[in-house]
């Protein structure tokens, strides 16, 4: 598979954004998708939040329609790629009837019955909801909120949830082909690099899958942390302090402990637009200890160098660290 990719022409303004989005989306349900491909959609995501919601506006349209899980269930043929075209066609230019009438008028009058809340790159926002439990979104996140209903879906990036329990009326959180059932909950869910984890922090909650992929539900006690990668998933037991670790995004931290100078670069790269690059195999097994705020990429560089003994070098927009 080539790692050039073919990527859908600029655009500019409003009306042309869903018409980006749909492109998109086509190409990444029915064409050849590289690696290539990917870093240029997580690019044009991050550009500006009009992308990420006009994105996931589009795809969440399809999927209530259902006609997606159809398209592809017919095989991946001309005839069916035409056929979805058509679709996200329809879809988009129902998105840009509508764009002149601004953004807040759009989101309200094509889905009424989602709201779509999303975070760019280093963002962090809290959402309250109705029936008086609250979310917070980390970095580069995703969410859609179901109107009148306790539902949510985790479409992209990291949340921490604090559920007011009902037990008559359960919240679910829908996230990667999974689904997280509140039981009167503290719970963390990171759907980020084609790795789920839900991590349990108070209370209870059940994990399963809506397709029946799953035999029995799962149910995680407080310490859990369910893992799903690709076809696995298995649950890990960790202390309170690797908990509270694992949350400290919410104060605008990061934490690491006998951590991969690979591994938290690649966290650092989550809150920032500069990238941080490990150059070489070696260099990337160092590890290391601290407390960071998740922007200050100085302070990590610094470390680097006094510590290690590394070069650090600004290249354009990247941080190259190297022997």
């Amino acid at each position: 598979m080539s790692d050039v990719a073919e990527y859908p022409a600029p655009a500019s303004g409003a009306m042309a954004t869903e018409a980006e989005a749909a492109s998109w989306l086509r190409r990444r349900n029915f064409w050849d998708w590289s690696q290539a491909d990917q870093v240029a959609l997580d690019a044009w995501l991050e550009a500006a939040l009009e992308h990420r919601v006009a994105y996931w506006r589009l795809k969440a349209a399809l999927e209530r329609t259902e006609r997606l899980g159809a398209l592809r269930g017919a095989g991946a043929g001309q005839g069916a790629r035409g056929r979805l075209w058509i679709v996200l066609a329809r879809v988009a230019a129902g998105f840009a009837a509508v764009a002149a009438l601004g953004v807040a008028s759009a989101f309200y009058l094509l889905q009424p019955e989602q709201t779509i809340y999303a975070t760019a790159v280093g963002g962090h926002k809290t959402i309250h909801l109705s029936d008086g439990s609250e979310v917070e979104l980390n970095t580069a996140t995703v969410v859609r909120v179901a109107a009148g209903a306790r539902e949510l879906w985790l479409d992209k990036g990291e949340a921490y949830f604090r559920i007011k329990h009902d037990a008559a009326r359960p919240f679910t959180v829908m996230v990667a082909g999974h689904r997280v059932t509140d039981l009167g909950t503290k719970f963390l869910i990171r759907n980020v690099s084609d790795r789920l984890e839900v991590a349990l922090i108070e209370g209870r909650v059940q994990l399963d899958t809506p397709d029946g992929r799953m035999r029995e539900p799962l149910l995680l006690a407080p310490g859990d942390v369910a893992v799903a990668r690709r076809n696995i998933l298995y649950v890990e037991k960790k202390s309170d302090k690797a908990l509270a670790s694992a949350t400290a995004w919410r104060h605008g931290i990061v934490v690491f402990n006998n951590t991969t100078l690979a591994d938290a670069a690649s966290e650092f790269n989550r809150y920032n637009a500069r990238k941080i690059v490990i150059a070489d195999p070696a260099t990337a097994q160092l590890t290391i200890d601290g407390k960071f705020r998740s922007n200050d990429i100085e302070d990590f560089t610094h470390l680097a160098q006094t510590v290690f003994a590394l070069q650090v070098r600004t290249q354009r927009n990247q941080i190259v660290i190297s022997r």
